[in-house]
């Protein structure tokens, strides 16, 4: 029996909330099988589209050719240069890359291969794309006016440009990794085209470096020519200027200059070991003072003396003498107290320790004064003799400078003509270096299957593709689930218990003819009921389904009911139970019937309302129109024993309603009037259970205005169609209703859907196993008797 028991839901120990789990993998599992339908097309498509595309695409070849830039290439017949930096070889490379890229190669490939006069290159097989789009352009050219012809060698310039454009286009040029190796790839729609464009370029390429080699040589050597036999002349009148200056004015010395001027040079180059020498030495007594100057405590921390200053070593025994006492007071004082005798002890000891490195640096620093004054001493003595040989020299020096500069000018054009003709000659040699920095190592060969389209993976890509989009489109159909699937839904949405599902009823029997003649209103009752437009069952059958099936689990369902009612009501005399929904086309009206039909079968006196006045589903369900209903026995314009019928297969009493009372206006004032109370009141000394079809909550107030008559409800909902929001809503805003509230029932339930929406080891899950319980088909109606 797929109901739950009449206890709110517990955790049982074990159970985990859904909230508390963070992925899980059997909700997921059950969520991708619920949308296995809309996964699986989503799949087709887009293998579908990846099947159209490969049959459609063109297949295109690629041949690769590897070129290798190396600078050693040329290095027997160039000077040895120093090694290249990571970034002077990136530079090199990305050149070289795009030299490969340029247009200017590409002219070169189309001239040396003759490319613009091939057809498969110049105009290539198009796609239906392209074609489409082409005829669009000669449609719009035919109504437009056309640009005059071109000449012959326009026209061929132009199948030139155009052949070079194209090979730009199907050109691929990379760097292999951060080697010095360019991977040069070409596409094209034949396999020996691609092969010999690659082949071509690379030839072009080392042809295009041997020429900028040679046309750079050249013109260097043009230029340094003519610059070379300028400098010439220029140095040569720079070195007689030199020798006339120096016999007219007397400026010949042993040396090749004046004796005071090499005095001058040495007495300064004294002058500043000296200054140096007396930095060096303030310094040093300036370091030590600051030290000193802090006290004894101070200079122990900072008693470090460099080894290229004096022999320090008594300072680095004291010190290390003094960090041993140090250590050892520390550890007594963590262990015994600083009050502890043998701290006291080394405490003092390492005073005297530090006396003596003080004393130590106030040696150092004494003599470091003495240093400072004797620089200081040597410094003046220098500076004077300096100004005593700066004064016999000033007359002199006159005279050398003009001599200088026109030394300095000679030696400067001499070097710089040397220099160019160094270049000069190096130019020449180059211009017939037959070598490029460059080399083949992995030529293009013809290409055995196309790269593109890939067959095996696009057609992955479009697996995966669609996997991602049914995975996409099934997990927001996922999230806009609003409705009742499985009675846990019940119970943690509502806090209602849950009564059981009622199967949809799909057995096509024979139409019933005499429901023709009861004027339409939507929904039908085989539509309520769940029963497909176009397999019509007899309406008056659908009222026994219950009773011509006790065995099935649609009568095991409302057996479920009968129990609930009976312990929440077990203290009424005589019962009065209203059947509602939300919304109407929901089968309560079929519910109520069967419900009552059921009740009256197990000998339980049982009377069923059609209270719903606008929409009265259960008397259309009857197949004859009624003379008179309940409307008329509220009114008290008769009896209720002349309205009712009596279904002699269950013994049921129904009291419908007329369809000539469906205009009514005021259907709400007329359910709470005192003619509906009294009424009720004379029949409960009859009846056991009174059964009562009300209409829908959400449009009409009629079971609000009856809910004081009522014992308890038992809603209907239809399964995955009513929504969840709807329902709480209701009863958040009828908390008198949602009190008398027996349970929830889930009618129209697709019994073979319902497993993928339970959780693992759910009892729905485990319906397959308890089927042979149900001997009566689900929904089934047998044939009349």
């Amino acid at each position: 029996m797929d109901q739950v028991n009449f206890r709110p839901r517990t955790i049982f120990p074990g159970e985990t909330r859904d909230s508390d789990t963070f992925i899980d993998l059997d909700k997921l599992w059950a969520a991708a099988f619920r949308r296995l339908g809309v996964i699986v097309v989503c799949l087709i498509a887009t293998v579908t589209l990846a099947g159209l595309y490969l049959l459609t695409a063109q297949p295109t070849y690629t041949a690769m050719t590897q070129i290798l830039i190396d600078e050693n290439l040329s290095r027997y017949a160039e000077d040895e240069r120093d090694s290249q930096t990571a970034q002077q070889i990136d530079n090199r490379m990305s050149s070289a890359v795009e030299i490969l890229k340029s247009k200017a190669l590409a002219l070169r490939v189309v001239d040396k291969g003759k490319f613009d006069q091939n057809e498969i290159l110049v105009n290539p097989p198009q796609s239906p794309v392209a074609l489409a789009k082409g005829a669009v352009r000669s449609i719009v050219a035919l109504v437009t006016p056309g640009d005059p012809p071109l000449s012959e060698e326009l026209a061929r310039m132009g199948r030139r440009e155009k052949a070079a454009a194209v090979l730009q286009q199907s050109l691929t040029v990379e760097r292999v990794g951060r080697s010095s190796v360019i991977a040069v790839s070409v596409r094209s729609p034949d396999r020996q085209l691609s092969a010999s464009i690659a082949r071509t370029y690379a030839d072009s390429y080392l042809t295009d470096q041997l020429n900028a080699n040679f046309d750079a040589s050249e013109r260097a050597s043009l230029w340094l020519q003519e610059r070379l036999n300028d400098l010439n002349s220029r140095s040569q009148q720079a070195a007689l200027a030199v020798e006339q200056y120096k016999i007219e004015h007397n400026l010949v010395s042993p040396r090749g200059e004046l004796l005071s001027t090499q005095q001058l040079s040495d007495l300064n180059s004294q002058l500043i070991v000296a200054q140096a020498d007396a930095a060096a030495a303030s310094a040093r007594y300036e370091q030590y003072k600051a030290i000193t100057d802090k006290g004894p405590d101070a200079a122990v921390q900072n008693a470090v003396v460099s080894a290229r200053d004096t022999d320090n070593t008594v300072i680095q025994d004291l010190r290390k003498r003094y960090i041993a006492i140090n250590d050892r007071e520390q550890g007594v004082i963590q262990q015994f107290g600083a009050d502890h005798p043998q701290a006291v002890a080394l405490k003092a000891e390492k005073n005297d320790v530090a006396q003596q490195i003080y004393r130590e640096l106030q040696q150092l620093m004494g003599s470091f004064r003495n240093e400072f004054e004797v620089a200081s001493s040597r410094e003046k003595s220098l500076r004077d003799s300096i100004d005593r040989v700066a004064g016999r020299n000033s007359e002199a020096n006159v005279s050398m400078v003009q001599l200088h500069e026109l030394e300095q000018k000679a030696a400067a054009l001499k070097s710089l003509y040397e220099s160019y003709l160094g270049r000069f000659e190096e130019a020449t040699q180059r211009q017939s270096f037959p070598i490029a920095k460059a080399r083949v190592i992995s030529d293009a060969g013809i290409p055995t299957a196309p790269s593109s389209p890939r067959k095996t993976l696009t057609m992955a890509l479009s697996i995966v593709l669609g996997l991602l989009i049914g995975g996409a489109a099934a997990t927001l159909l996922e999230f806009r689930e609003r409705f009742f699937r499985t009675g846990d839904d019940v119970q943690d949405k509502l806090g209602q218990r849950f009564l059981g599902y009622l199967p949809r009823v799909s057995n096509a029997l024979v139409e019933d003819k005499s429901t023709s003649s009861a004027p339409p209103a939507p929904p039908t009752e085989n539509e309520a009921a769940g029963v497909p437009a176009g397999n019509p069952i007899s309406s008056r059958r659908l009222m026994r389904i219950a009773v011509e099936a006790p065995r099935s689990q649609f009568a095991e369902t409302l057996r479920n009911t009968k129990l609930a009612c009976d312990i929440m009501l077990q203290d009424r005399k005589c019962r009065v139970i209203g059947v509602v929904s939300c919304l109407p086309g929901e089968g309560k009206s079929m519910v109520a019937a069967n419900f009552a039909g059921l009740l009256a079968s197990t000998g339980v006196r049982t009377l069923v309302i059609d209270a719903d006045l606008r929409n009265p589903g259960l008397s259309r369900m009857l197949g004859s129109e009624p003379e008179v209903g309940l409307v008329e026995v509220i009114l008290q314009k008769t009896s209720w024993t002349s309205a009712a019928r009596v279904d002699r297969r269950s013994r049921l009493t129904i009291l419908p309603m007329t369809m000539r009372s469906r205009n009514l206006a005021h259907t709400s004032e007329l359910l709470a009037s005192s003619g509906m109370s009294q009424f009720l009141e004379s029949i409960k000394e009859t009846f056991d259970v009174i059964v009562v079809d009300l209409a829908p909550l959400i449009p009409v107030i009629d079971a609000k205005a009856f809910e004081p008559y009522v014992d308890g409800f038992v809603f209907v909902t239809e399964w995955g169609a009513t929504p969840a929001k709807a329902v709480q809503s209701v009863l958040r805003s009828e908390p008198q209703i949602a009190s008398k509230t027996v349970g929830v029932i889930l009618n129209k339930t697709e019994m073979s859907e319902l497993h993928k929406y339970a959780d693992p080891g759910a009892p729905e899950r485990l319906r397959s196993s308890y089927l042979s319980y149900y001997k009566d088909k689900e929904g089934a109606a047998p044939a009349p008797r």
